[in-house]
């Protein structure tokens, strides 16, 4: 069965090659990728012994992704993260400074009364992941009063950093479905019917 799918896999992915207008760019986009991950695996062990090479066998999971091109809402989806990626970059960049000052914070407050826990800045990170990301296992906590109320402190910037990916990302979101003839990473225009 799985000879049978990669035939025709190999078949469409030459036949899109084919019929693409600008075909070396077509070999290096992202559906692209994709098509050419989706088959590799199954090349690579007719000429190569896989067996010391068994983590190659994940990339038969790509085959998986070659059904995003047909989905519309994954579509809509990833025009969203496109026009939004500056936005989520700069977000992605404030957190790391946040969690790196958070663990400084604790570290400052805790070191002294648990040097189990918080001996380092290094060692704090772990309790800043967890505290910005809202997660917050229990395995490691804030036992003096000055740690406490840094804690308050860190849990309500957390909860902003749940919100606000949230926000910036629905908000491309909406605007991706309400202007559907938007171009797509090839510079064609998307039709609704596609």
């Amino acid at each position: 069965m799985e000879v049978v799918c990669v035939i025709i896999f190999t078949i469409e992915y030459l036949l899109r090659i084919y019929a693409a207008e600008r075909r070396f760019k077509f070999l290096f986009s992202f559906y692209g990728m994709i098509d050419f991950l989706a088959i590799l695996p199954f090349y690579l062990a007719i000429g190569v012994d896989l067996r010391s090479l068994r983590a190659l066998r994940f990339l038969r999971l790509f085959r998986i992704f070659k059904l995003v091109r047909y989905n519309k809402a994954l579509n809509h989806f990833s025009r969203a993260i496109k026009s939004a990626k500056e936005q989520i970059f700069l977000f992605i960049f404030i957190t790391v400074l946040l969690i790196y000052f958070a663990a400084i914070g604790i570290y400052y407050f805790e070191s002294k009364a648990q040097p189990e826990h918080f001996s380092s800045i290094f060692d704090s990170l772990w309790w800043a992941i967890i505290t910005l990301t809202t997660v917050g296992y229990g395995d490691v906590y804030p036992i003096t009063v000055g740690g406490k109320v840094f804690t308050s402190f860190i849990l309500m910037i957390g909860l902003g950093i749940v919100a606000i990916p949230t926000g910036i990302i629905s908000s491309a979101l909406t605007h991706s479905i309400e202007d559907p003839h938007e171009p797509d990473e090839n510079g064609d225009e998307v039709q609704e019917g596609k």
